[in-house]
C-alpha cells in the first residue's frame, strides 16, 4: 500500500513541474498550428502547384503518376508534406530564436548571466590538462618555466 502512495506522490511531483506543463501547452499549440499550416498547404499551395503542373483541379496533374488502376505515385502530395514541414520548421526556428533573445535579455536585466568557464592549462609536451599552479605535468613529468595559469597553456622550460 505504501508503494502505491509513493508512486502517486512521485507522479504528482512529476506532473506539477513547470517543464511538463510547458511541454503540454507546446504540444497543444503545435497541433493547432499544424492544422493551420496543413490548410495553407492544402488549400493554397497545392492548387498553385496544380495550376503550374497543368492538373485538372481534382489531382496534381502531371505530379500524379498512375502505376496501376488502383495505385498511383502522388508526388504533389509529397511536395505538399515537404512544404508543410519546412513551414513548421521555419516557424519553430523563429519562435525558439525569439524565446532565446527574450531569455538572454532577461538574464542581462536580472544580472544572472552565465559565466564562461576558464579552460584549464595544458602541458606543452603531452597536451594533457594540468592543475593551475603546477610546475610539472603529472602525466608526462614535463617541467614548466613558470607555474601553470588557468586560461593559458603552460610554458615549457
Amino acid at each position: 500500500m505504501s508503494k502505491s502512495k509513493g508512486f502517486i506522490a512521485e507522479f504528482r511531483t512529476f506532473i506539477s513541474r513547470g517543464n511538463v506543463m510547458d511541454m503540454a501547452v507546446g504540444v497543444i499549440i503545435g497541433g493547432a498550428f499544424t492544422a493551420i499550416v496543413t490548410s495553407l498547404t492544402t488549400d493554397i499551395i497545392n492548387p498553385l502547384i496544380t495550376l503550374i503542373s497543368g492538373g485538372n483541379g481534382a489531382d496534381m496533374g502531371a505530379l500524379n503518376i498512375k502505376v496501376t488502376d488502383t495505385v498511383s505515385m502522388n508526388f504533389g502530395s509529397f511536395i505538399g508534406a515537404v512544404i508543410n514541414f519546412l513551414i513548421i520548421a521555419l516557424i519553430v526556428f523563429c519562435l525558439v530564436k525569439a524565446f532565446n533573445k527574450v531569455e538572454e535579455a532577461g538574464r542581462k536585466l536580472t544580472g544572472t548571466e552565465e559565466e564562461v568557464p576558464v579552460p584549464a592549462p595544458t602541458c606543452p609536451y603531452c597536451l594533457e590538462e594540468v592543475k593551475a599552479g603546477a610546475t610539472r605535468c603529472s602525466h608526462c613529468g614535463g617541467e614548466f618555466a613558470a607555474p601553470a595559469k588557468a586560461g593559458s597553456p603552460a610554458q615549457a622550460k
